[in-house]
């Protein structure tokens, strides 16, 4: 990793708040990318899902899930777990961030995507007990739709379109098809 990255890293920890936004940009449009240096900063990442701080979680869920593709021993398969707590955090935002971004680790293989859709699909049909659960169902079905458009798998499109059939309430029901136009 050069010394940008690295200050980066540092300053989307400890800047001010512009320093750590602009930070926090760099930060995901290099790792949109395939990089080498993943592992210099995977295991403070894996750390960092714990931090006191919901913007340090936020941050680290967000780089993780971005940072998947470029994980060719496929540590995410192990750390996935805790990655995905992330996406049930106290603070709502800092849970929405990471959902919202879970779906980048589905890209990163065929056993990556097997296994994010299948805490995605779980949780959409069992997590109707959580609170504001039709954002999460919505954030859950625009990832299945990035990853769509992405993989161009009609697998998705259609095990997406089969949990929007379990909806019984016409209004979400007909939300989340818009999603599917």
């Amino acid at each position: 990793m050069d010394s940008q990255m690295k200050m980066a890293f540092e300053k989307s920890k400890t800047g001010d708040k512009d320093e750590r936004y602009e930070a926090y940009h760099t930060i995901l449009k290099v790792t949109d990318q395939n990089v080498d240096w993943a592992y210099e900063v995977w295991d403070q990442l894996v750390e960092d899902l714990n931090h006191k701080d919901n913007h340090q979680r936020s941050r680290a869920a967000q780089y993780l899930a971005n940072l998947a593709k470029s994980d060719p021993e496929m540590r995410i398969m192990k750390d996935f777990p805790k990655l995905w707590e992330v996406t049930k955090d106290k603070k709502f935002v800092t849970a929405r961030h990471c959902l919202q971004s879970i779906w980048k680790v589905a890209i990163a293989g065929t056993s990556q995507k097997e296994m994010v859709m299948n805490y995605m699909v779980v949780r959409f049909k069992n997590g109707t007990d959580e609170k504001n659960f039709t954002l999460i169902r919505n954030d859950i079905l625009h990832n299945m739709k990035n990853l769509y458009e992405h993989l161009h798998d009609e697998d998705i499109k259609e095990t997406a379109l089969d949990l929007i059939e379990t909806v019984d309430d016409k209004k979400y029901k007909k939300k989340y098809m818009d999603i599917w136009k």
